[in-house]
C-alpha cells in the first residue's frame, strides 16, 4: 500500500541536511542507514552508501530513481543460484564439452595443409 498523499513522501531529514549546500560532483559517498527514505529530486547526482545489513553499497542516484526508496538499490540477500548437485553436474558436463570442442577445433586447424600464397 502506498503512503497517503496528505502525509507526503518520507525523506530522512538527516540525509537532506547532509546534501544541503553541497554539489554532487564535489561530495564523496554519503553513508546512510535510512533504507526506507524516498529519493527526492535534490538527491540526483549524489552517491549514497546504503547499508544492506553488512556493508554499505554505493548507489549513484539518477533522475529515473526519483520516487523510489534507497533500499531498493541495495539488496540485502545474495542470490547464489537455483539447482543443487544435479545443476552442478550439468554445468561441469557442459564446460567439459566446450573444452573438448575447442581442442578438436585447434587440432583440425593444425592438421589442415596451408596453401601457398598466389603470385
Amino acid at each position: 500500500m502506498s503512503r497517503s498523499l496528505k502525509k507526503g513522501p518520507h525523506i530522512d531529514l538527516k540525509l537532506l541536511k547532509k546534501i544541503h549546500g553541497k554539489k554532487p560532483s564535489a561530495s564523496s559517498v554519503i553513508k546512510t542507514w535510512a533504507r526506507g527514505s524516498q529519493i527526492s529530486p535534490e538527491m540526483v547526482g549524489f552517491t549514497f552508501g546504503v547499508h544492506n545489513g553488512k556493508t554499505h553499497t554505493e548507489v549513484l542516484v539518477s533522475a529515473e530513481m526519483v520516487g523510489h526508496r534507497l533500499g531498493e538499490f541495495s539488496p540485502t540477500k545474495r542470490f547464489t543460484r537455483h539447482g543443487g548437485k544435479m545443476q552442478k553436474e550439468l554445468e561441469t558436463k557442459q564446460a567439459e564439452s566446450e573444452i573438448a570442442a575447442a581442442k578438436s577445433a585447434k587440432v583440425a586447424d593444425a592438421a589442415a595443409p596451408k596453401a601457398a600464397p598466389a603470385k
